[in-house]
């Protein structure tokens, strides 16, 4: 079975408690807090202001250049306020927010159950409707996804990856949406295809989902949908972008500025491809997903197709509240999940679950000296050493940490997941790379041509 060819680690999916977890429609909320920055690249513009009408789907901030997408009102009522608020990390960023009204839509979506199989609209019809509807890569890397779907001079796309792989421990978002709405899924891929005018479409699926992999293969065969369900090993990160291109293609993207375009690939997420189809199909917006909810210990973990600006203390009490003792809130799962210190913060497009873990769980171990063992080495997919480029950045040795390639690294966790003696290599890895990218960054400004 196929998988990718470098490191990798075998955590506990711990998926059990959720996956067989139909999707539920959560209530509207009253009040939601909409983040301008909901993607990769410059935060979104607000084009409305306090005490400003909207409608459900309506636009209410828009892409600023190139590198972003669109933001629409996720409910009907009126802006209270445009202004900086606490996100779930503790951190002040700008938000709208909205109090509900009812629940008028913008007139053109299109509520109805109906499935749309027909797509006659042109590659570029197709990317631009895409763009208007703030369409983002919804497995958490938050790409915007029009500008993946534009190919760059000098490139062609041949293969479309579907990321059905969900290998993050405990979250099962794309899971469900693959059983329950495959037949928009398997849609969203011939568009998807249109788009990129490619004729080979696959989707990859870890082992460890039969029922999906069943499913959409019986689709697909009935409907006559021109696509290859593949099943993959169980290896995580098999989900990374450059692990999953490698395991189905064979294929190795360069390191940065190297993209999976330069290797004749486009991924596109399970849960991202729905989007897809109800944008072009359907004329709406991204403004709902399906958020897991789960942990061993809360009473009801769900699956909760949530409205974004949620509050994610609404989507905790939905699984029964917190449990008691001490207590930690991931947005996200185990491996590359970010605790939170606020859970009253929004839920976001790029937020597919939210894991609670308590007792020892919520505790991380107590570090000792590296031992020089190498595990996190022999785990790392990108073929770096974690345990000298984490050195590096604790000292703050960011020209070294540049040479050692620290901005290939895809922070999958698999280093601090095999660390003995429970170092915290992630975290230092993460703020070396957060770094190192803003010298760059500021060094092609510096060295850009002046207007």
């Amino acid at each position: 079975m196929k998988t990718f060819p470098i490191g990798g680690v075998h955590p506990s999916d711990n998926k059990k408690w959720s996956c067989e977890k139909s999707i539920e429609v959560l209530e509207l909320p009253d009040i939601v807090n909409i983040p301008l920055a909901q993607h990769i690249g410059a935060p979104a513009t607000a084009k409305v202001a306090k005490g400003d009408k909207v409608l459900t789907g309506e636009l209410i901030a828009e892409a600023t250049g190139f590198m972003s997408a669109n933001i629409h009102s996720p409910i009907s009522g009126t802006v209270t306020a445009v202004d900086m608020q606490l996100n779930g990390q503790g951190l002040r960023q700008m938000m709208i927010t909205i109090k509900r009204e009812g629940d008028e839509w913008m007139p053109e979506i299109d509520r109805s159950a109906e499935i749309k199989r027909q797509c006659n609209l042109s590659s570029t019809e197709i990317i631009a409707k895409i763009k208007q509807a703030g369409i983002v890569g919804m497995g958490g890397a938050t790409f915007p996804t029009h500008v993946k779907l534009s190919i760059p001079d000098g490139c062609k796309a041949e293969y479309l990856i579907i990321n059905g792989v969900e290998c993050e421990p405990y979250l099962t978002s794309d899971h469900r949406t693959m059983l329950e709405r495959g037949e928009e899924l398997l849609i969203g891929v011939e568009i998807l295809k249109k788009a990129l005018g490619v004729e080979k479409a696959i989707v990859g699926i870890e082992n460890n989902k039969p029922d999906a992999i069943q499913s959409l293969k019986k689709i697909a065969k009935e409907q006559g949908y021109d696509v290859t369900i593949e099943p993959l090993k169980v290896q995580y990160p098999q989900g990374g972008e450059k692990q999953l291109i490698a395991a189905i293609t064979g294929r190795e993207v360069p390191p940065p500025p190297g993209l999976p375009i330069h290797v004749g690939a486009v991924v596109c997420n399970a849960s991202t491809t729905v989007a897809v189809y109800e944008a072009v199909q359907k004329n709406k917006p991204l403004i709902e997903r399906v958020v897991t909810i789960t942990g061993k210990d809360m009473k009801e973990p769900r699956n909760l197709l949530t409205r974004m600006g949620t509050s994610i203390s609404k989507l905790v009490e939905m699984a029964g509240g917190l449990p008691e003792g001490d207590v930690k809130v991931v947005n996200g799962g185990p491996m590359m999940g970010r605790a939170m210190v606020n859970i009253d913060s929004p839920v976001t497009k790029g937020c597919s679950g939210v894991s609670v873990y308590s007792g020892d769980e919520a505790h991380r171990v107590e570090p000792s000296a590296c031992i020089k063992c190498a595990k996190c080495v022999e785990a790392c997919p990108m073929a770096l050493e974690p345990y000298l480029i984490s050195k590096l950045a604790k000292k703050q040795m960011w020209d070294r940490l540049e040479e050692e390639h620290i901005t290939d690294c895809i922070e999958c966790g698999c280093c601090q997941f095999t660390c003995p003696a429970g170092i915290a290599l992630l975290d230092y890895v993460r703020l070396g790379k957060q770094t190192v990218m803003g010298i760059i960054r500021a060094r092609a400004a510096a060295n850009a041509p002046k207007k």
